[in-house]
Formats: C-alpha cells, structure tokens, sequence
C-alpha cells in the first residue's frame, strides 16, 4: 500500500513594490489570521488507539519559509516550452506524503523573490484538503492580505454527510511509498485553449450527438470540458502508440458536493471528490470518433449520481485502501483539478497572478491538471505530463494541434 505526496500549488506575480522587510512580516500576519479561520491546517493528524485517523487542531502550526532567487525572472519561469524545472524548487516539502502530517505540518508556505516578481508556493496533505478547500484558503489568504476584514467565503466544518465513515483504514508497517516512480523522464507541458477553440470543438462533437425533443429544441449537450477530455485521450493514446486491442483507461476527479444527498456547500473544508474512470479499448478510441470518446466520458460522469457515490463508499469501507496514483499499465490519464477553480481570485494587493502552476509531487506519465485561462471567459490551460516520447507525438498530432491555442 502506498500513499501520495502533498498538493502543490502557487501562483506568480509581478513584482508587489514592497521590500522584504515589508513583504515578509505583512503575509507571515496575514497566515496567521487566515489560519485562525482554517484552525484544521495549523493542526496534525492523530491515529487513535482504535486506528482512527483525524486533524487535532491543535495550533501546531505550518512551516513558512522566505527563500529568494533573484536570478530568476519572470519570464525565465514562463517563457520556455516545457515548464521549467525551477518551479520545483519554489514549493516546499516536494516527497513529503500524507501521512507525514502525524509528525509534520499539514501545510507549508513558500514565499520566493524574484528579480521581477514573487512566487507563492502552497503544500498541502491531499488527505486534509481538496482543490476546491485549498483554493478557497489561498484566495482568504490573499484576501486578509489586500486587508479585507470580512473574507468573502468562510470554510464549513460540519460533518453530517456520507463521507464520515467508521471504517478503519489499515497501514501497513515499516515504510510508507508513493506509489510510482518519481525519477521516471518526464516532460511538462501547459498547452492552451481560448474559449473559441473550445466552442469550435464542442461544435465539432455536439453536431451528431444532439438530440432533439418533440418541439425541436436541443435538451442534451456534451459539456466543452469533457470535448477537451476526449481530444487529450485520443492524442495521448496515438501518441503512445498502443496496441488496439489493449484498454486505456481517462481517470477524472470530480467534485461530489452537488451530487450527493443532502447537498454540501461550496465551502465544505476537507475532501470531497471522487474519481470517475472510463475505459475503452484503443481501437475504438482511435478509429470511433471524438464523439464517441466524449460520449464515453459522458455517459459515466451524468451516471455518477447520489446512488452511484454511496454504492463507492460502501464498497470502499468493505475494503479500506488508499487511492493508488500513477500509470502502471502505461495506458492510464489521470485528470486532475478543474478550470472552475477560482485559481486567478486571489489578489494579495498587488494584483492578480500572472500564472498558476503546480509543484514536482504527483508527476507521473499521464498525470493531467486542468486550470482556467488567466483571462477567464471560458479559456483552459492544461498541464500536461508525459513521457518524452509521448509528448512529442501529440505536438505532432494535428487533430490535437488544431484547437491548441498558440
């Protein structure tokens, strides 16, 4: 059994005016106030005698450090194609997993100077938080930074859902791992796609795939997002030259506040997804079309409902384990967070991010995160990592080069 690194995110900003002896003491406050209304991150987890593992909010507190690399500028960060490999070092406690926050902080912050700018680096245990809890403590953080007194979304802590269970999850002894290779070659992409690329290839799919009711008026439609899902499997598995008859499996984290019953709020604090994997055959998803690998991802997303999250928590607790990343069959995507995530929201009084990336934890071949455009109006950036070899198929694929943004 393994476990998973921490989730890493940051966001880069030009250069906020303000010297360091201004800057640092100003957000090292301001942490600490926006902690006071997410006490849970200044906590430790605790396995009880009986094997519970929960957050004691015990003001233990996170790390934050100060680092500098004024040798960097911005556009050194932005301008290569690959994403370059200094953004790693922009991110505290990159192999640091889970279960380290026993005996270590949950979260860690890490503000880098650059010559023109600054980083601010996120780590957090995935086991505490997900994108949409993470997101909505960074943008209060900013927000208590810019000095607003009344932050805009406070967490919700309650916990009478489905998702508190009594089964004990059993660990096993001796060291803990990530479950994949970490030193594999890698490439790191972020290929973009403006909101009228993604309208000309949600067009592209919808044209055969509407139906229609009695009155003539379109009531189903495939969303642009799973379109964009559907391109990116079919490039990866041509790229990756597979054998047809082998089964590619898309992996897609979905956010299941909306879809259970009773319904949580967008400000639930703690976990709240789960992930929705469909799998095809690679004949099909290359000699099919896009839309019948959008229908794929489709069908299986509208059928992940309320009964659907209770049948996988039943099956989950019948058989406690935790969720195994990586790409062992070198067949699998994995899709992770969401272009709705309010990434570009956070204004520390300086304004708001010239770009949002990821640190070097949970890199695998395959391994995708969606962001929204800088811009907004329906833009997505996807990061995208792949085997060298795979990669450079799919900037050859022109299928998939069509509705890449330049």
């Amino acid at each position: 059994m393994g476990d998973s690194p921490h989730f890493l995110r940051g966001c880069l900003f030009k250069n906020p005016s303000l010297p360091s002896h201004i800057l640092i003491p100003l957000l090292t406050n301001s942490l600490s106030r926006a902690l006071s209304i997410f006490p849970p991150l200044a906590g430790r987890f605790v396995t009880d005698s009986e094997g519970y593992i929960f957050i004691t909010s015990n003001d233990a507190g996170v790390d934050f450090i100060h680092a500098t690399a004024f040798e960097l500028s911005v556009t050194d960060l932005l301008s290569p194609i690959d994403v370059p490999h200094y953004f790693k070092e922009l991110f505290p406690n990159h192999w640091k997993i889970n279960y380290d926050a026993h005996f270590s902080p949950i979260m860690s912050v890490q503000v880098t100077e650059l010559a023109d700018g600054v980083f601010v680096g996120c780590a957090v245990s995935h086991a505490a938080v997900d994108g949409t809890s993470l997101w909505n403590f960074f943008n209060t953080f900013a927000e208590v930074t810019r000095g607003v007194r009344n932050v805009s979304r406070g967490p919700d802590f309650r916990r009478e859902n489905i998702l508190v269970s009594n089964a004990v999850l059993q660990l096993p002894e001796g060291e803990i791992k990530v479950t994949f290779n970490y030193e594999e070659p890698l490439r790191e992409r972020i290929f973009s796609f403006s909101y009228d690329s993604i309208q000309k290839l949600k067009a592209r799919v919808n044209q055969r795939s509407l139906s229609e009711n009695d009155s003539g008026y379109c009531v189903f439609e495939i969303s642009s997002f799973q379109c964009l899902c559907a391109l990116v499997w079919r490039a990866v598995t041509r790229a990756r030259k597979l054998p047809e008859t082998k089964t590619t499996t898309f992996r897609m984290a979905v956010n299941i506040r909306h879809r259970i019953e009773p319904k949580l709020s967008d400000s639930y604090f703690g976990n709240a997804i789960q992930g929705i994997a469909s799998r095809a055959v690679v004949g099909d998803v290359l000699l099919k079309d896009l839309r019948w690998c959008s229908e794929q991802l489709n069908n299986n997303v509208k059928a992940h409902d309320n009964a659907t999250i209770q049948r996988e928590l039943e099956d989950w607790e019948r058989d406690p384990k935790c969720f195994a990343l990586g790409n062992k069959d070198g067949a699998t995507i994995q899709m992770g967070s969401s272009p709705r995530f309010p990434m570009y929201e956070n204004d520390f009084g300086w304004g708001k991010p010239v770009a949002v990336r990821s640190g070097g934890a949970n890199k695998f071949d395959g391994k995708m995160s969606a962001f929204p455009g800088r811009e907004g109006g329906g833009a997505v950036d996807l990061e995208v990592v792949l085997a060298p070899e795979t990669m450079s198929g799919i900037e050859n694929d022109p299928e998939f080069l069509f509705y890449v943004s330049s």
